[in-house]
């Protein structure tokens, strides 16, 4: 029996979470608990609605004509999707059985490799990975986790060869430094799986959410970065070897 899902919204006409226009499915449930998260009501393992494959996959083809126009696919996102990894590779066989491009959105926190990852990123056509940052001490404040789960995750990915886009957000204060950028450059320079970086600007459009559920957003105050800082990150990057993007 098909396992379902808990979802928190879905997107259907999305251009910025991968190839194309692209239907997004929100997956409910988080274990990072970034200081600049937009989408924090997803946090909540038990939140969200219940859906099934067969649902889901009626609102995917109905907006199949605008995807494979411009190239496109569906994407799982989040919260965490690939902490309902079963549901996703259910979800992603059923896209692949109709000729539909697959991209698994994920900041890699995975516990362990089982058969499940490994069914799952076999009908993934591209990962974006969230790199936050190499350096585990200022990640574990960022995040609220170590970031080895995820590096190791990202070494899975190369040892596999699954073509892989990486994400990685520039905060002021947090990720935007010299240092901090050599790193990501260091650890990816060599993964020949990844097909590009994209830079993604900090942002407080997420701010309101936190404020809703009554909570402290930590990073008031904390303006987006300007172009010169983005053009210096991309620079540095680009000098081990990536196409850079912002």
């Amino acid at each position: 029996m098909s396992v379902s899902g808990r979802i928190h919204s879905f997107e259907s006409c999305g251009t910025v979470d991968g190839p194309g226009i692209r239907f997004i499915t929100f997956f409910q449930g988080c274990l990072m608990r970034c200081l600049y998260c937009h989408n924090r009501d997803t946090w909540d393992t038990h939140g969200g609605m219940r859906v099934s494959v067969a649902e889901l996959m009626q609102d995917v083809l109905a907006c199949r004509h605008y995807m494979e126009a411009s190239g496109g696919g569906v994407t799982a996102s989040g919260g965490e999707a690939i902490l309902q990894a079963e549901f996703v590779r259910d979800w992603f066989r059923a896209c692949k059985a109709e000729g539909i491009h697959t991209c698994l959105d994920t900041n890699g926190f995975v516990r362990r490799y089982d058969p499940v990852i490994d069914e799952l990123l076999e009908v993934t056509d591209l990962v974006m990975l969230d790199l936050k940052q190499l350096n585990d001490e200022v990640h574990q404040i960022l995040a609220g986790v170590s970031n080895q789960r995820t590096l190791d995750f990202a070494r899975y990915l190369q040892k596999k060869g699954k073509r892989t886009w990486i994400r990685y957000v520039i905060v002021p204060g947090y990720t935007d430094d010299d240092d901090s950028a050599h790193r990501l450059g260091e650890f990816t320079r060599d993964m020949a799986n990844i097909e590009k970086i994209e830079l993604l600007p900090y942002h407080e459009l997420g701010k309101h959410k936190w404020i809703a559920m009554g909570e402290t957003y930590a990073l008031e105050g904390v303006k987006p970065p300007g172009k010169a800082t983005m053009e210096r990150i991309k620079t540095i990057l680009a000098g081990y070897g990536h196409n850079v993007s912002y």
